[in-house]
């Protein structure tokens, strides 16, 4: 006998054992013999199955210490065990356990190696019931992935581009399911009519191919957002009975068996922002601006790229298709800029917007009626800081992230509460889209080029349509119109106050205030769920706003006043200081960089809200 081979066909043949034998055990023989008997001697007492990996610690002198058997001074050197016949049908018994522990273990790797196939396809699989939002750690093990595999063929400009493509549809599969085919679609299209366009001769063709693309994507938007709107609001206007059915849902149920909901259509995530990032796309090939990309996988990387895919910002690719011919390189002043962003994005996010949303604004805006006026005040003015965390936060996470690859995106916020006016805070809030609707649809109407009742004219369908981009309801248009009325009324202002001169310090900060107002007003119809609600906040605000609880409503919410002020007051702070933390923290050794940014995410996730709340523009 020598190792644990011998031990076990000992074991099922059952031979007697001469002390001779002993002296050739190895220790790890010596160890199973020790095991081995010590459950034989068990269930020589107790006819109840023992098992012996639990005991694989005893050693052979600790059995043959323990006086359970006793030695024999035979001639033949024997060991004889006090009770054979029960050891030797414990022994038996003991062949047919390790025979079924050998079975158990072989299901369990058996049952290892299908939960880790479970697990790889659960993660190539669309899960409605989870978010993958950049405050998640999912999306953070997925990025590091991305940032390795960026890592191994940022060289190889053909490979970056296509693993880019790969991860960015992976992430749009995860976050919207099968949508990925609209998101397919529409690059299909768009990249096939630009080069349409530009081969085309004739100025009719191209502007036919443009109107085309237009045509389709428009519609997609249109069908997938506003179906349910305008049909709603014929309903209304003519009494019909009209219903908008989901087509894709009833062709899905026809050809596949499924049973979704043909009566509910589901708005696929991020569809406003790249529908008019293509669209912007589209237009600058018709107008000769770029020309048009040739090389599929390219293009498709431009509109999916992941970063900005789902909630902007609204990138064109004239400014994005020139850094994927570069290399890419990222300095130390760079990664410390995109780490940096990324933590005060999340801070954004996770800190101010969730902890004020949830804590407070949430329970206003849902029942504003049993609230007082100077709750629903503080609601209003609570929730300008929620959405501008909220979605500047978003943004500023999504520039971090794309920057640590070497990519820049434009800046979407400037700090848009200091505006002194209405135009000021369009310069500052939401650029990219302020932006694209200015140069694709304010100038095309004509701009301020043919007088004033025509910029006026201009003005308010700009600026109602960029409402309802938001979303398909009354309350959208509303707060659009608002801010259409605000920017006339600006233009009649300026024009009938143009010589008039004003002290600038003073005339600054009334308009800062003026303007703040007027936006924090505005906002009630933009988070309110109902024009009804809107309207009986605004009546709370006017009518039950009584002083003497203004003490008691702030020791109720001191947690979340306290958090509304700060934001405003960092909102607020010069661009000096800004720029002075976010250099100190740039300046820092890579290392310690990497550790803030984690510390201050564990943290986050720690005081976070229990349930993730997904970005405000996520809806849209």
């Amino acid at each position: 006998m020598g190792g644990p081979g011998s031990i076990l066909r000992w074991y099922n043949h059952q031979p007697p054992l001469s002390s001779k034998d002993l002296t050739h055990l190895s220790n790890a023989g010596t160890d199973t013999l020790a095991a081995r008997l010590y459950s034989d001697l068990l269930a020589a007492r107790q006819p109840v199955a023992t098992d012996y990996r639990s005991k694989t610690a005893i050693t052979g002198e600790a059995v043959r210490d323990a006086g359970d058997f006793t030695v024999s001074n035979d001639a033949d050197g024997s060991l004889a065990p006090a009770d054979r016949p029960a050891a030797s049908n414990a022994l038996t018994s003991s062949g047919e356990a390790i025979a079924e522990d050998r079975e158990n273990a072989s299901g369990r790797e058996e049952n290892l190696f299908s939960r880790l196939i479970n697990r790889f396809s659960s993660l190539l699989k669309y899960h409605p019931d989870q978010t993958f939002i950049f405050t998640t750690p999912g999306f953070w093990i997925f990025f590091l992935v991305v940032i390795a595999g960026f890592a191994l063929v940022h060289r190889r400009r053909a490979m970056c581009h296509t693993w880019l493509l790969v991860v960015s549809l992976y992430f749009y599969y995860r976050a919207g399911g099968l949508f990925i085919i609209l998101l397919l679609l529409t690059t299909l299209l768009t990249f096939f009519t630009a080069i349409m366009t530009g081969r085309s001769r004739r100025r009719g063709g191209k502007r036919l191919w443009m109107i085309f693309n237009i045509i389709l994507l428009l519609g997609f938007l249109s069908y997938f957002k506003y179906a349910g709107f305008f049909t709603g609001t014929i309903n209304s206007l003519f009494d019909t009975s009209f219903v908008a059915r989901d087509i894709f849902s009833v062709w899905s149920n026809n050809l596949f068996g499924t049973n979704f909901n043909v009566s509910n259509i589901i708005l696929p995530v991020g569809i406003s922002f790249f529908t008019f990032q293509a669209l912007s796309y589209s237009i600058d090939v018709y107008r000769g601006r770029m020309a048009a990309v040739r090389n599929f996988t390219d293009f498709a990387f431009y509109l999916t790229f992941f970063p900005q895919l789902v909630a902007g910002p609204i990138v064109r690719a004239s400014e994005f298709m020139p850094q994927m011919r570069g290399d890419y390189t990222i300095s130390r002043n760079e990664f410390g800029h995109g780490l940096f962003l990324i933590v005060q994005g999340l801070i954004k996010k996770m800190l101010i917007s969730d902890f004020i949303s949830t804590g407070f604004i949430d329970r206003v805006f849902d029942a504003p009626a049993i609230y007082s006026g100077f709750e629903n005040l503080m609601a209003v003015y609570g929730y300008g800081l929620q959405i501008y965390c909220d979605f500047s936060g978003y943004t500023d996470i999504a520039i971090g992230v794309a920057l640590l690859m070497g990519f820049r995106l434009p800046v979407n916020f400037n700090s848009p509460y200091k505006a002194v006016n209405v135009s000021d805070f369009w310069k500052r809030w939401h650029i990219s889209l302020s932006r694209w609707l200015k140069d694709y649809l304010y100038i095309p109407l004509g701009g301020n080029r043919k007088g004033a009742l025509r910029t006026g004219f201009n003005l308010m369908v700009t600026m109602l349509l960029g409402g309802l981009w938001h979303g398909a309801a009354t309350r959208f248009v509303v707060w659009g119109g608002l801010h259409g009325v605000a920017l006339v009324a600006e233009k009649i202002w300026h024009y009938l106050f143009r010589r008039v001169k004003r002290k600038r310090r003073i005339a600054s900060v009334a308009g800062i205030i003026l303007t703040f107002n007027f936006v924090s007003f505005a906002w009630i119809f933009f988070r309110a769920e109902t024009m009804d609600q809107a309207g009986v906040m605004i009546s709370q605000i006017f009518s039950t706003f009584s002083p003497g609880h203004y003490g008691q409503v702030l020791m109720a919410y001191l947690p979340v006043i306290v958090l509304i002020v700060s934001g405003y007051i960092l909102h607020f702070l010069p661009v000096t200081v800004k720029e002075a933390y976010r250099g100190l923290f740039i300046k820092l050794p890579v290392v310690v960089q990497f550790l803030v940014a984690v510390a201050v995410a564990l943290l986050l996730h720690r005081v976070g809200a229990e349930v993730v709340q997904p970005f405000i523009y996520f809806r849209f």
